[in-house]
């Protein structure tokens, strides 16, 4: 499967922008508006497109933090008319190898809604597991620990 990802830039944030989530999945992610306003004032973040071939269809943010190099995929769509293809679960193994070499570490933190139960079972079959804390806005906060 061809997915690769990119740096949202001058010449993606509009098709990053026009990236569509079903209506049922909302109330699990901030807008990529949100996501893309948040990198700007953090340095920090770094928002990516997600490509199949020549087509962005999705959008993800990733940042590390501090001295001890704590390391989040924050967000992570993928638009609703390319879900359900694997697209999702082929970005998560690319993001999950990009961070844990960029940043040299072994360790990666994301959080979900309690009741987001398909990403829940992706990210639990890519090696997360839940650490029994919730963040601040209730969300569980998983951990991926470098084999």
């Amino acid at each position: 499967m061809s997915i690769y990802i990119e740096s949202v830039d001058s010449f993606n944030i509009n098709e990053v922008k026009n990236l569509k989530i079903a209506k049922k999945q909302f109330h699990f992610i901030e807008t990529i508006t949100d996501c893309l306003n948040e990198a700007m004032k953090s340095s920090q973040w770094h928002p990516i497109a997600i490509y199949k071939g020549n087509i962005v269809v999705g959008f993800a943010i990733y940042g590390c933090f501090g001295e001890n190099k704590e390391t989040w995929i924050d967000r992570i769509l993928i638009d609703e008319q390319h879900q359900r293809k694997g697209y999702g679960r082929e970005a998560m193994k690319l993001l999950i190898n990009l961070v844990l070499n960029k940043y040299d570490i072994n360790t990666i933190y994301l959080s979900i809604v309690r009741n987001n139960d398909i990403a829940r079972a992706l990210y639990e079959e890519l090696g997360f597991r839940y650490t029994s804390i919730d963040d601040l806005n209730g969300e569980l906060i998983f951990k991926y620990n470098k084999h």
